[in-house]
């Protein structure tokens, strides 16, 4: 696996985890406990996150010569809780089985 598609993996996780962060906790504490701060942190986080997943994307459908479908797929992941980890267990599946002995 080149290192490229790893960095991928590991924004694409960050990515995933910190938007199920801003929905699942920092969302019900701004509308349930009046607690508008943890938005605007973890918001801003995640914003950054998201951002910089499509400019890795865009790198590794470069380097990687995905198909245009699968950039769109990935794309779709990135909204949908759970969305990058699904697509991520479809990535190991694709890539050959090596052994690093």
């Amino acid at each position: 696996m080149s290192s490229i598609l790893k960095l991928f993996r590991t924004v694409s996780y960050i990515e995933g985890l910190s938007f199920i962060l801003l929905l699942g906790i920092a969302m019900p504490l701004k509308y349930m406990f009046d607690m508008p701060m943890m938005v605007t942190v973890t918001g801003w986080i995640h914003g950054i996150l998201f951002m910089l997943y499509f400019v890795v994307l865009a790198i590794v459908m470069f380097t990687e010569r995905w198909t245009f479908k699968k950039g769109i797929l990935a794309s779709i992941a990135s909204v949908i809780p759970f969305g990058p980890f699904i697509f991520d267990a479809k990535l190991i599946k694709e890539q050959p089985m090596t052994k690093s002995f």
